[in-house]
């Protein structure tokens, strides 16, 4: 049995400003989760999101399903 580690990753649209997430998308396939966690806190805790909740949040983002403006 092989266990994968989470390969965390930030969005290149982060500017560094202190207020970012990492997710670890390489784990959807294979586990089902897209773990999300603090980027400040890389030690605390991490969300586990549904493979299939977190691919609906990124296309509702992209469809501008959360636009404000």
């Amino acid at each position: 049995m092989t266990t994968e580690s989470p390969r965390w990753f930030k969005s290149s649209y982060s500017s560094n400003g202190g207020q970012c997430v990492e997710v670890a998308a390489n784990l959807a396939t294979t586990r089902g989760i897209v773990p999300v966690r603090d980027s400040k806190v890389v030690g605390g805790p991490v969300v586990a999101v549904p493979a299939a909740a977190f691919a609906a949040f990124v296309a509702g983002v992209q469809g501008g399903t959360f636009d404000t403006v």
